[in-house]
């Protein structure tokens, strides 16, 4: 027998204790009896094992991470044994053991506690955000929803997938970019501190006045000298401000709606959005999950909060009796193609089909997008590096060709 310390929600509330048992089912059981929920169940170490456990335990900032290819590699596992027909506690138990990563291991061993202890496994993952974010704990969601979570699991493999493409193909696409931004920035830098500074006192025993281009450029490197450090400061401070405003419950909505508005970036995250949500909704909606609870469990894969909430507009007025191709259409998120499919698919019972078509448009669109990124970069790029190299070159040479010019005529 071991003892058991539990969490569970009762008629007046959460409540907490421990229990002695064979085993966590055991202990979920006997809350179940009482009308009990349980919520977590935990086994209660000794204190030899627990001082044990601390002391191999390693500290958190040094246990390796898990990234994303171990979740994509765990979730095409769990299809694998899915197909197979292996249950869900024997399949976790025999992954847990194969992990190479001590991480994933016990994130593992902590959702086979959960799922023995009776709670769900989307609601197990959701306790382990920085392995699962939300898009997955939402599609296993839908997959308990709909009784499809073999499909579910083979959806998050080829989407993983899609996104680790994505990913490296925005790595390519700014790789080039970010290195000229970054040697202009290294360039402007020199320039104000040490350039500009010793050209200054020439400019001034020319006497005569000094051209725009000059002006502002002494103007920088002096404004550079004397608050650079505390423009510097400003900046890290205000990075850190936005970065929690950006993560707060108030200001992720302002954010992603900005991001949708962003001149390159925006169509991309748009698309990439609507591929994930149709995807999910046709998955849904063709396991025969309910309309209106569909809209509620796909909500969040758009892992985008505007989106989200304009998604969950859009449930309300659904079951208030509004038509689906018209609450779609006054939510003003989704594109004509996507309005129009909805109403065809409405018209033809065939919406499922028609959204997954969607969703492999829109997920093609992005991959030839993300090709082309560069590509749309460039341009700008050598604008901005034009301008700079021209404001630097008649900065420095006017004031000489003023000073040419004036001693000819002399």
């Amino acid at each position: 027998m071991s003892r058991f310390s539990y969490t569970a929600r009762g008629p007046n509330g959460q409540v907490q204790g421990s229990l002695e048992a064979m085993s966590a089912a055991a202990v979920a059981g006997d809350l179940r009896a009482k009308g009990w929920v349980p919520l977590t169940i935990r086994e209660e170490k000794s204190g030899a094992s627990a001082a044990a456990s601390q002391a191999v335990a390693m500290p958190g900032f040094l246990a390796p991470q898990v990234t994303q290819i171990d979740v994509m590699l765990l979730a095409k596992q769990i299809h694998t044994l899915f197909k197979a027909g292996v249950p869900i506690l024997r399949a976790l138990a025999g992954l847990q053991e194969t992990a190479t990563n001590p991480t994933l291991k016990k994130v593992i061993g902590d959702l086979r506690a959960d799922l023995e202890s009776g709670l769900e496994m989307s609601t197990a993952m959701s306790r382990h955000p920085k392995v699962f974010d939300t898009f997955f704990v939402a599609m296993v969601r839908v997959g308990e929803a709909s009784g499809r979570l073999e499909e579910v699991f083979m959806r998050m493999t080829e989407h993983l997938e899609f996104e680790m493409f994505m990913s490296q193909q925005v790595k390519s696409a700014l790789r080039y970019p970010t290195f000229v931004i970054i040697a202009m920035a290294v360039a402007i830098g020199v320039i104000n501190v040490m350039v500009i500074p010793s050209f200054a006192g020439v400019f001034k025993s020319l006497g005569s006045d000094l051209p725009l281009p000059t002006l502002i450029l002494v103007s920088t490197s002096n404004f550079t000298l004397k608050h650079g450090w505390t423009m510097l400061g400003a900046l890290v401070v205000g990075f850190m401000f936005w970065t929690r405003w950006r993560k707060s419950p108030a200001g992720r909505p302002i954010w992603d709606h900005l991001v949708l508005r962003m001149p390159l970036a925006g169509p991309i995250v748009h698309k990439a959005a609507i591929a994930r949500f149709t995807r999910a909704f046709s998955l849904s909606l063709r396991s025969g999950v309910p309309l209106e609870k569909a809209l509620s469990s796909v909500a969040l894969t758009t892992d985008n909060a505007h989106l989200t909430k304009c998604i969950e507009t859009m449930r309300e007025r659904v079951m208030r009796g509004e038509a689906l191709a018209s609450a779609a259409a006054g939510s003003g998120v989704f594109t004509p193609l996507v309005l129009q499919m909805i109403a065809v698919g409405e018209e033809t019972g065939m919406l499922d089909e028609l959204l997954d078509d969607v969703g492999e448009m829109y997920a093609n669109d992005v991959q030839y997008a993300l090709k082309t990124l560069s590509q749309q970069i460039e341009p700008i790029l050598i604008f901005f590096m034009g301008g700079l190299v021209l404001l630097l070159a008649l900065g420095v040479f006017l004031p000489m060709w003023n000073l040419g010019g004036a001693t000819l005529h002399k």
